[in-house]
């Protein structure tokens, strides 16, 4: 089952287009809590209210060697109707990205990967050979500094757009898609109409103090899939051991607020 079909499935299934972010620092889980059990039971709680997962691999890295095999515990135990988007930002060339790729896919079995294309086409190609997985290319992020390079103009149009535009031209496979940051409404609203059958996975709500109504209108279409991420807002809901509940409470009010804005 490739990418797209799975995460579509997911979506009809829960009625969702949510996808939380898992992130665990260690100083903010519950005393006594693992990483690998918070994360457990994050998904144990919200798995019928999403559409994907995406745990971000630099806080299972930052653990040490143990956390390699976390990771890996936490995407096996992923319902295997529900799609795992592993953020990992990968972009570099020849055998390195092939590394990277079998990493993300064949070590980890992460079904999608979020990817930086500064290098160009050649350090995202071993991604993209991969036609059953999911690619998702960094294009407008939600971090404050992304205007540095990506409002460049370049020939009358903003960098962000000529990656869109890119990123277009290279999906023969049908597998990629884009990462537009919900801190950037507008921007969102012009790529989501430039480019309206690519998948965008949509970061920055809550925390980061994106719109999550603007991110549902401007960045989901009955023809584009849209997939809104929160991290922060769900899995520390709560800082007791009643965590779990609390995410559940938090995913179910985003997944239905996101279907009200799409009424």
């Amino acid at each position: 089952m490739n990418f797209l079909t799975k995460i579509g499935g997911a979506r009809r299934h829960n009625e969702s287009c949510l996808c939380v972010g898992l992130d665990p620092e260690p100083a903010r889980l519950p005393e006594g809590v693992g990483v690998e059990e918070f994360c457990r039971a994050i998904i144990g709680a919200t798995y019928d209210l999403v559409c994907a997962y995406k745990p971000n691999i630099a806080f299972f890295e930052a653990l040490g060697p143990d956390g390699w095999r976390i990771l890996k515990n936490i995407i096996e135990a992923t319902p295997r109707n529900i799609p795992v988007i592993l953020d990992a930002k990968r972009g570099d060339i020849g055998n390195t990205a092939k590394a990277y790729a079998r990493s993300a896919f064949d070590e980890l079995g992460a079904d999608a990967v979020t990817v930086n294309p500064y290098m160009g086409y050649d350090s995202l190609e071993p991604f993209i050979e991969y036609k059953d997985k999911g690619i998702f290319v960094l294009c407008r992020t939600s971090n404050p500094g992304s205007a540095d390079f990506q409002s460049l103009d370049c020939g009358g149009k903003p960098l962000y757009q000529v990656v869109a535009d890119k990123v277009e031209s290279w999906n023969k496979n049908g597998n990629l898609g884009l990462v537009v940051g919900a801190t950037q409404p507008d921007e969102l609203k012009t790529i989501r109409e430039s480019h309206p059958t690519l998948p965008l996975l949509i970061p920055g709500v809550g925390s980061q103090g994106g719109s999550l109504e603007l991110s549902v209108k401007n960045g989901i279409t009955e023809e584009g899939l849209g997939i809104i991420n929160v991290s922060r807002q769900v899995i520390y809901a709560s800082s007791g051991l009643d965590y779990a509940a609390a995410a559940r409470s938090a995913a179910l009010k985003l997944r239905d607020e996101i279907n009200r804005f799409l009424a």
